[in-house]
């Protein structure tokens, strides 16, 4: 009867991104009381995010609610929520909402776009790191094609000139997709629109696009996004911009209406952990149990977790793999302490790194090696169908993106957004 009466530990999970979500699920019906704390209400799946902003997925395909997901749970409760500050002494979380104590607190509230300091940039482009940014980016280039009907040649070529910034799988993949936009969708749509004139930049500061992956999928990339039309401009730096005029580093400038900033990650900063937690890039660093250095109590997963390991001396890749696999490690630690059982270190196991350009083009590497083509396309595709979470999803997403191959063209494009009144 002692047993049946003790009191659960409390585990609060900041973030229901990859990490979160599947450590939640995992601790789903066991002996721990866990709280889930998201300013949305639903998970997002961010590597389809591109697909919402050029109108070929609905945000519904890969949004996922979480009350949806948890509803025969017996100890998982969701808050929707803003945290605006932690007492690590106290352990305490503060929201929006109402104020918890917990027992073990796992940060796993992941990244946000980082614009290096400018300010000005960041006030005149476009980021897309949520489903409401991905919404307004597609509100914004179908608003811009509607503008260029009945724009001045002067300004028609600034609107038709398209820049997006980082030339990592985000930004390459959404340069695919508004390069086949062009080619496909936008001539039948607005026939009285010039569209030769769609002029569209990939601007990056490293030697190569997807410069994180092999040379075979850096070279293969590259020269997928020139045979679609793109501008690819590698070791080019974006250094201002003020709604209209690009300045690049050594004062090249672009005329573009359009700015799409994918160009780069930094951790979400919550205040109650010490400057001392923090690493390059506000990634929290943790030991191989994912415990915060010098926080009792206090865990870090996913892209905002800083692990070093021998085999990962700088931390690991901020990928959705990574997350889920520390996220797993975590849970399976947890269940053991209820057992009295010894903990298990981290390890990652590299399952590779993917993107995909446009149509039968993408480029795979697996350990050991590395593919392109229509195969890698493939690969891709199931991957990503395989990580959505609900069979609805997934025939969603597999629907649309076969009536996309067959036809060319999708149906999705809405300019969707808020009606105040009045």
């Amino acid at each position: 009867m002692a047993a049946e009466n003790h009191k659960k530990q409390r585990i609060i999970i900041i973030g229901a991104g990859f990490a979160g979500l599947r450590l939640a699920r995992s601790l789903n019906n066991t002996d721990y009381e866990v709280y889930l704390i998201d300013k949305h209400n639903y998970h997002q799946f961010q590597p389809l995010m591109y697909q919402v902003a050029t109108a070929r997925l609905e945000p519904s395909s890969i949004s996922f609610p979480l009350r949806k997901v948890f509803q025969h749970s017996r100890n998982v409760n969701i808050r929707v929520a803003e945290v605006s500050k932690i007492d690590t002494t106290a352990k305490m979380v503060y929201t929006s909402e109402e104020d918890l104590s917990y027992d073990r607190l796992v940060i796993a509230f992941g990244c946000t776009t980082n614009y290096f300091g400018n300010t000005r940039i960041q006030s005149h482009s476009f980021p897309m790191k949520s489903v409401p940014q991905a919404m307004a980016l597609r509100n914004k280039i179908l608003k811009t094609f509607e503008d260029t009907i009945v724009a001045g040649p002067d300004e028609k070529q600034s609107l038709l000139n398209f820049v997006i910034v980082g030339g990592g799988p985000t930004g390459v993949e959404l340069a695919g997709a508004m390069a086949e936009m062009k080619k496909n969708i936008l001539p039948k749509d607005y026939p009285q629109v010039d569209f030769s004139r769609f002029t569209i930049y990939l601007l990056e500061g490293s030697p190569n696009t997807l410069n994180a992956m092999s040379d075979a999928s850096k070279k293969k990339s590259h020269q997928y996004l020139e045979e679609l039309g793109v501008i690819v401009r590698t070791n080019t730096v974006v250094e201002d911009y003020d709604g209209n005029t690009i300045t690049l580093k050594g004062g090249e400038t672009i005329l573009a209406k359009n700015l799409i900033w994918a160009a780069g990650v930094t951790g979400n900063i919550l205040e109650g952990i010490p400057a001392a937690a923090m690493v390059r890039g506000n990634r929290l660093k943790t030991n191989r149990f994912g415990e915060v250095e010098g926080l009792e109590g206090v865990y870090a997963l996913g892209d905002i977790a800083y692990m070093p390991t021998p085999k990962y001396p700088n931390g690991h890749p901020q990928l959705a793999n990574v997350a889920i696999s520390q996220a797993s490690n975590l849970a399976h630690n947890f269940k053991q302490e209820l057992k009295g059982k010894p903990r298990k270190e981290f390890e990652y196991v590299n399952k590779g790194t993917m993107a995909t350009v446009g149509k039968r083009k993408a480029v795979v590497d697996l350990p050991g090696f590395s593919f392109q083509g229509l195969f890698a396309w493939l690969t891709w595709m199931f991957i990503h169908l395989m990580l959505i979470l609900s069979v609805k999803n997934k025939l969603f997403i597999f629907f649309n993106w076969m009536m996309s191959y067959f036809a060319n063209d999708s149906t999705l494009r809405l300019m969707l957004k808020a009606d105040t009144g009045g």
